[in-house]
């Protein structure tokens, strides 16, 4: 059964640090490209990066660029978005994705299965 769990998630203050999770089950990462996702209070959910099988990084956005880093360990089959230099507009819901034609993208409707979330606040 195909499943991501995120974890890592929490409130940070501004300009802090925090590295997020996602332990994939079903597929393995050698084989899927999977992406970071985040939606905040209001908006529309939206990219954030992706990393291909072969391990190359895609930014799904412009707003992370030069702060947020991916990651993964095909041996534990999880993928991690590292975020630094936090603002108060990275708060959100960060989700990680597996895409269903296995190509990276920002569209949520070539997503085919979704973590849960994990809550990410930047506040002083």
């Amino acid at each position: 059964q195909l499943q991501l769990v995120e974890s890592g998630g929490g409130l940070v203050q501004p300009g802090g640090s925090l590295r997020l999770s996602c332990v994939a089950s079903g597929f393995t990462l050698d084989n899927y490209d999977v992406g970071w996702f985040r939606q905040a209070p209001g908006k529309a959910r939206e990219g954030v990066l992706c990393i291909r099988r072969s391990g190359n990084a895609i930014y799904l956005g412009d707003s992370t660029k030069g702060r947020f880093t991916i990651s993964k360990d095909n041996a534990k089959n999880t993928v991690y978005l590292q975020m630094n230099s936090l603002k108060p507009e990275d708060t959100a819901v960060y989700y990680c994705a597996r895409y269903r034609l296995n190509f990276c993208s920002k569209f949520m409707r070539d997503v085919n299965s979704w973590g849960q979330g994990t809550q990410v606040t930047v506040s002083a």
